[in-house]
C-alpha cells in the first residue's frame, strides 16, 4: 500500500498509540497553564505567609542596616552579618519556595500526568540542525506561538497598566510615610498585584489548554490502515492471546460460581469432580448444567453448595459422565436422562418432605451409571 500522508490520518489514536507516545515523552503540555498555577500559588502563598514574612523581613533589614559603633571597626563584621542575613532569608523564604516548587510539579500532573522518558532525553542531531530550526520557527505552529506570545504580552501589560493607574495616588504618598508602616502596606499591595496579574493568565490558559489537547491528538491521529496493522500486530502476539484467554476463563469461572446457588443438586465424584444441575418443570426440556469443575474448582463448587443449602449427591460414574459429556449452559444428553431423573426425584422429595426427609430412600449411586436403563 502507498505511503499515507498526514492528511489521510483521520482516525482518533488508539490506546496503544497514546501509550507508545507517552513512553516517548509525547504528552500534552501547556506552559501557560503551568505558569498560571505557579503564579496563583505564589499569590495565595504570599497572602497566607505574608504577615509573618513581612515581620521577618523588617527584622532582617533592621539587623542588617543598624550597626553600632563596635562593629564599625571590626573588619570581619560585614562578612558575618552578610552570612547571617543570607541564612535568615533562606529560612524565611523556605515555606513559600517549597509551595512554589510543589505547585510547579502539580501543573504538569494535572495536564498529561507524569511522564519520564529516557527516549526524550536522548540527543538528536535534528535539534541542532539550523535548517530544521528555521523551519520550526516559520512553520504554522511557530506562527501560532508568536501570536500567543504577543497576545499574552498585550493582555498582561494592559492589566499591569490599569492596576498601576489605580494605585498611582498610593505610590505618590508611599515615600512620605515611615518605613515601619509603609513596608507592610507594600507587601499587601504586592500580593494583590500578583493575584490580579495571575488572573489575566486564566484567559490565556483557557485558550491554550484546549489547543494543546487538540494539537496533541491531531499529531497522533492514525489512518485506517495503521489501525488495522496495529490490530494485527497486537492480536498476533502469543502473550496477548494468552492474556485474553486467561481473562475470559476467569470471567467465565466467576459467572459459573455465581450460578451455583441456583442449582438443585451438585453431583460429585465425590472429591475430583462436581457438576451442578438445575431443572425447572414446565420451563426446561431437560436439566441444565450451571457449573462444573475438577479438583480445586470442584471443591469450590461443593463449598458454595453447602453455604447455600444445595444438595450434594455422590455418584462417581454419573459425575464423570456429566463432566465429560456436557458444557456449561447446555442440557444433559439423552443417555443421562434416567440417571439424572432419579437423583432429581430424590432431591425434590427431600425438599418437600422437610423434617420427614430421613425416611426417603436414597438412590444407589452404583445404579446411576449412565449406560444403565430401566
Amino acid at each position: 500500500m502507498a505511503e499515507e500522508t498526514a492528511q489521510e490520518r483521520t482516525e482518533a489514536p488508539t490506546p496503544k498509540r497514546l501509550e507508545d507516545a507517552r513512553k516517548k515523552g509525547q504528552v500534552p503540555r501547556s506552559r501557560d497553564f503551568n505558569t498560571l498555577v505557579s503564579l496563583m500559588a505564589g499569590g495565595f502563598g504570599a497572602m497566607i505567609l505574608g504577615p509573618a514574612l513581612m515581620r521577618d523581613t523588617q527584622k532582617l533589614l533592621q539587623g542588617s542596616l543598624d550597626l553600632h559603633r563596635g562593629l564599625a571597626f571590626d573588619e570581619t563584621a560585614p562578612l558575618r552579618l552578610f552570612d547571617a542575613a543570607i541564612s535568615d532569608a533562606t529560612w524565611m523564604l523556605a515555606p513559600l519556595l517549597t509551595m512554589l516548587l510543589l505547585c510547579s510539579l502539580i501543573g504538569p500532573l494535572l495536564l498529561g500526568g507524569w511522564s519520564f522518558s529516557p527516549q526524550a532525553l536522548a540527543p538528536k542531531l535534528e535539534r541542532i540542525d539550523p535548517i530544521k530550526g528555521l523551519q520550526r520557527i516559520f512553520s504554522a505552529k511557530g506562527l501560532v506561538e508568536l501570536i500567543k506570545a504577543l497576545l499574552k504580552f498585550v493582555l498582561v501589560a494592559l492589566v499591569a497598566v490599569l492596576t498601576l493607574w489605580q494605585m498611582a495616588d498610593w505610590l505618590v504618598v508611599l515615600g512620605i510615610g515611615p518605613l515601619q508602616q509603609s513596608l507592610p502596606e507594600v507587601g499587601r499591595k504586592f500580593v494583590w498585584c500578583l493575584l490580579i496579574l495571575s488572573s489575566a493568565m486564566i484567559l490565556i490558559a483557557l485558550i491554550d489548554v484546549p489547543f494543546q489537547l487538540w494539537d496533541h491528538t491531531r499529531k497522533l491521529k492514525m489512518s485506517r490502515q495503521e489501525i488495522k496493522d496495529e490490530m494485527k500486530e497486537t492480536d498476533g502476539r502469543p502473550e496477548v492471546k494468552s492474556h485474553f484467554r486467561g481473562l475470559q476463563q476467569q470471567a467465565a469461572q466467576q459467572r459459573m460460581m455465581q450460578d451455583v446457588p441456583t442449582a438443585d443438586v451438585v453431583i460429585t465424584n465425590p472429591t475430583h469432580y462436581a457438576v451442578a444441575l438445575r431443572y425447572e418443570d414446565g420451563k426446561m426440556n431437560a436439566p441444565v448444567v450451571v457449573a462444573k469443575g475438577r479438583d480445586l474448582v470442584a471443591a469450590r463448587i461443593r463449598e458454595l453448595a453447602r453455604e447455600h443449602g444445595v444438595v450434594l449427591f455422590s455418584a462417581p460414574p454419573l459425575a464423570r459422565a456429566l463432566y465429560a459429556g456436557t458444557d456449561i449452559g447446555q442440557e444433559i444428553p439423552a443417555n443421562l436422562f434416567v440417571a439424572v431423573a432419579r437423583v432429581l426425584a430424590y432431591v425434590f422429595q427431600l425438599r418437600h418432605a422437610g423434617s420427614l426427609a430421613s425416611g426417603i430412600p436414597m438412590p444407589d449411586p452404583d445404579l446411576l451409571h449412565p449406560d444403565q436403563e430401566d
